[in-house]
C-alpha cells in the first residue's frame, strides 16, 4: 500500500475544507423559512393543509425570483400535536436551522408553549388561526381573527338575526377555549343573559363518545327558548360531534351550532347533509365570489395536482401573512427580525374576499367577518358579513383585566399597556 504524503494529505484537507466552504456559502444563499405545523396527531387534519400552503407559497415566491435575490429554502418540522414538542421544534429552527420567519402553530397551547422561545430567540412567528386574544409579542403577527372578530359578532348574528336566548358554550379543554368563553360569558350577561341560561362544557382533545353530551344539549335546548351551540371545538373531535348531531336528529332549525374551528378541509371528512344550515363564523370561505380567490383556488389546486382540495380561512391567514412578510422583508432590504417587524407595520396587500388586510401596530390585521351555512357539498353560503372591515383587538373590552389594557408596538412599543396606570407590564420593545 502506497504511503500518503505529507503534501498529498494537505492537499486532501485542502480540498475538503473548500467543499465545507462551498456547502456553507451555498447554503448562506437561501432564506430559510420555518413551518411548524402538525403532520401526525390530533390537529394533522386541519394543520397539515397549512405545511402544504406555506410551501406553495414559496415555490410560487421562488418562481418570482425569490426575496432580495435568494431563493427561500423550506424546513419543514413535525411537532405531532404534541405541545412540548411544538417548543423543541421552535427552537430547533431558530437556533439549529438559523430560519429568517416561522409560519406555524393552531391551538393556543402550541402558541403559548413557542411563545417564549420566539421572544428568547427573538425570531419571527406568523400564526394563522383565531384565537382568544390577550396577548400581543414583539415577535409573533397574528394573522387570524382576534374575538371581535369572530366570536363577538358570531353571537351578536345569533342574537339578533336568530333571535336565540339560551347559549351553549362548548368546547375543546384548552386556552382558546376557556378564554375566548370566558369573554363570550361577560358579553353575554353584559346583554342581559341570565346565568342559567348558559351552559359551558369542555371536553379533550379528540374526544369522540359525544352520545351523552350532545343529549345533553338537546335536552337544554328544550326549555322553551331558542337554543345555540358556539363551538371551539378544536381538531378531529369535530367529526364525530357532528356525526351525533345527526345521529340524534338536531337540526340547524332545532339548535343551530356556531363553529370557530370547522372549516372546509374539516367538512370534507363527514358527511355533511344531516348538517345543512349550521354555521360557522370565519374572514374567508372558499365559496366566496370574487377573482382573487378563484385565482388562488385554481393555484392550489394545480399545485396540488387534486381539483377536489378545499381552502379554508387559515389558509387565507398564511396567504395575508407570507405576502405582508415578503414586502416587509424588500422595504427593510434584510431579513433581519427587529427591522423585518418594524417595516411590517401598515403594511397592505389583497385578502381573498376582495379587500385588503393591513398590519396594525397591535400585531393584527384588519378583516372582514362573515357568517356561513354548511351546504350539503361541504362549502358555505354566506348569510351575513360585516359592512367594513374590523380592526383587530388584541385584548378583550368585556374582561375587567383585560379592558384597560392596550397593544402598540409603534408608538407605546408594548404589548400590554395599561392605560390606567400608565405602565407596560413584560413584554417591551428593546
Amino acid at each position: 500500500m502506497k504511503q500518503t504524503t505529507g503534501k498529498a494529505w494537505l492537499s486532501a484537507i485542502a480540498a475538503t475544507v473548500s467543499m465545507i466552504c462551498a456547502a456553507s456559502a451555498q447554503a448562506a444563499d437561501t432564506i430559510k423559512v420555518g413551518v411548524l405545523h402538525s403532520l401526525s396527531g390530533t390537529m394533522a387534519i386541519s394543520e397539515t393543509t397549512l405545511k402544504d400552503t406555506v410551501l406553495m407559497l414559496i415555490d410560487e415566491q421562488n418562481k418570482k425570483g425569490g426575496v432580495l435575490g435568494k431563493q427561500l429554502e423550506a424546513v419543514v418540522v413535525d411537532p405531532a400535536s404534541n405541545w412540548p414538542l411544538f417548543a423543541e421544534k421552535a427552537e430547533q429552527l431558530l437556533v439549529k436551522d438559523k430560519v429568517a420567519v416561522t409560519f406555524g402553530c393552531w391551538t393556543s397551547v402550541s402558541r403559548k408553549s413557542v411563545l417564549p422561545v420566539f421572544e428568547k430567540n427573538n425570531g419571527l412567528l406568523f400564526y394563522p388561526v383565531q384565537y382568544e386574544g390577550e396577548e400581543s409579542s414583539k415577535n409573533v403577527f397574528y394573522t387570524g381573527a382576534a374575538p371581535n372578530q369572530q366570536a363577538i359578532p358570531a353571537v351578536d348574528y345569533l342574537m339578533n338575526d336568530i333571535g336565540v336566548k339560551r347559549w351553549v358554550l362548548e368546547g375543546t379543554d384548552y386556552v382558546y377555549p376557556r378564554t375566548t368563553n370566558k369573554i363570550l360569558e361577560a358579553y353575554l350577561k353584559s346583554k342581559g343573559v341570565k346565568a342559567e341560561d348558559i351552559s359551558t362544557n369542555y371536553t379533550p382533545f379528540g374526544y369522540s363518545d359525544w352520545q351523552r353530551r350532545v343529549a345533553d344539549i338537546k335536552k337544554f335546548g328544550s326549555a322553551g327558548k331558542k337554543t345555540a351551540v358556539v363551538s371551539t371545538i378544536n381538531g378531529d373531535a369535530n367529526v364525530p360531534f357532528y356525526k351525533e348531531l345527526g345521529n340524534q336528529k338536531i337540526s340547524a332549525e332545532d339548535i343551530p351550532v356556531v363553529a370557530f374551528s370547522v372549516g372546509e378541509e374539516e367538512l370534507s371528512g363527514i358527511d355533511t347533509k344531516p348538517l345543512v344550515g349550521h354555521l360557522a363564523a370565519w374572514n374567508y370561505f372558499m365559496s366566496v365570489d370574487a377573482p382573487a380567490n378563484k385565482a388562488f383556488i385554481k393555484k392550489w389546486q394545480t399545485f396540488t395536482k387534486n381539483p377536489k382540495r378545499v381552502t379554508n380561512d387559515p389558509m387565507e391567514a398564511h396567504v395575508i401573512g407570507f405576502n405582508m412578510w415578503v414586502k416587509a422583508v424588500e422595504k427593510a432590504k434584510t431579513t433581519d427580525v427587529n427591522k423585518v417587524a418594524d417595516a411590517m407595520i401598515g403594511i397592505e396587500v389583497p385578502n381573498l374576499t376582495g379587500g385588503t388586510a393591513k398590519m396594525l401596530p397591535n400585531h393584527h390585521l384588519t378583516k372582514p367577518v362573515l357568517i356561513g351555512e354548511v351546504r350539503a357539498d361541504g362549502q358555505f353560503d354566506t348569510v351575513w358579513q360585516t359592512k367594513g372591515l374590523v380592526p383587530g383587538d388584541a385584548w378583550s373590552d368585556f374582561l375587567p383585566g383585560s379592558k384597560d389594557i392596550e397593544a402598540d408596538w409603534v408608538t407605546l412599543k408594548c404589548g400590554n399597556y395599561n392605560t390606567q396606570t400608565k405602565k407596560c407590564s413584560g413584554q417591551k420593545y428593546e
